[in-house]
């Protein structure tokens, strides 16, 4: 494939196919960032950027993890030395899940976002940037939480790391999107270029296909997770005969193959004993998915696969984090 495809392979949206087809003309050394809250141990949702961020290493760009422990702060997950300890225990993790060290550069929101002129810019976007829209932007993220003055300063920040980390790409799941176009209208009126923007999708819940995978609600699968924790999650998750449930539904097993499995693997393999046709070998998503609406591929087989597939991935963060606790 090439830079282009590469680069917008498995987004939900791209802000704007214009600016981004100019980037991949020559993406070497051009870089890009996602921001993660240090507020836990990495599960499926931060890991869906995190194969995103791998793309743009293969396509030649220089990756920016921002460990957002300022942001986190203003979100309440604990005193500053409690998030710094969960960041370090989030790079290693990162890390050891493959992202490339020598490519990815990891940030302390702190180590830039308390200086004078960033809180100076961070004045200016706030008299030019509405309540009313700045609230619009943080609504999603803020998951229906009561509203405090923070939840508002909070969007105004990621917009302005844009430009002091010095970026020529932002990544975010779909529910940054509201953040994102508020950066994109907001930055000029400081004196900074907007940038363009990848989205990438969310995940169904693993339980039920409604809503979105979540660490503090539903079902998810972390790196906390042994073999037997997340083979039993897998095993209940939400698998209908069917690419398309009815409904406001999603189809979480196919999703995870979409944008988990079949990114990090050349193949995948289906293992069914010779009685019920023996192995099922593919190598595009699109045959697996036809097959599972067909009915060659049952529900509990296609299961098996992906937990297998899944415990390899997070297998290296699971070991990194028992050699951190000392386990």
């Amino acid at each position: 494939m090439d830079a282009y495809e590469r680069i917008t392979r498995n987004t939900a949206e791209v802000v704007t196919e214009e600016e981004v087809r100019e980037l991949a003309e020559d993406p070497e050394g051009e870089r890009v960032y996602v921001g993660y809250e240090p507020s836990g141990v990495l599960h499926l949702g931060h890991l869906l950027t995190a194969n995103k961020l791998m793309d743009l290493q293969d396509a030649g760009m220089e990756v920016v993890v921002l460990l957002a422990d300022v942001h986190a702060y203003l979100n309440d997950k604990g005193s500053f030395e409690e998030i710094r300890a969960t960041a370090d225990q989030m790079k290693e993790q990162f890390l050891a899940y493959g992202l490339d060290e020598d490519q990815t550069e990891f940030v302390l929101g702190s180590s830039f976002q308390l200086d004078e002129d960033y809180e100076l810019d961070l004045h200016a976007m706030q008299v030019e940037t509405s309540l009313k829209r700045a609230q619009r932007a943080m609504a999603e993220i803020q998951s229906g939480e009561t509203p405090k003055v923070s939840h508002v300063v909070y969007p105004l920040m990621q917009a302005l790391d844009i430009e002091y980390l010095d970026l020529d790409l932002a990544i975010g799941g779909m529910d940054q999107r509201k953040v994102h176009m508020l950066a994109r209208e907001e930055l000029p009126s400081v004196g900074y270029e907007k940038r363009p923007v990848l989205h990438t999708p969310i995940i169904g819940d693993l339980g039920s296909g409604e809503g979105k995978m979540s660490s503090s609600e539903g079902v998810t699968i972390s790196m906390e997770d042994s073999t037997e924790d997340l083979e039993e999650k897998v095993n209940q998750a939400f698998c209908p005969p069917t690419r398309d449930p009815e409904g406001e539904k999603v189809h979480p097993v196919l999703e995870l193959f979409q944008y988990h499995v079949f990114p990090r693997f050349e193949e995948v393999v289906v293992e069914r004993p010779d009685e019920y046709g023996g192995d099922l070998v593919y190598e595009a998503y699109e045959a697996l998915a036809a097959d599972l609406e067909s009915g060659e591929l049952h529900p509990a087989d296609a299961k098996g696969a992906l937990a297998s597939a899944l415990d390899e991935l997070i297998e290296p963060g699971r070991e990194r984090l028992r050699e951190i606790r000392g386990e």
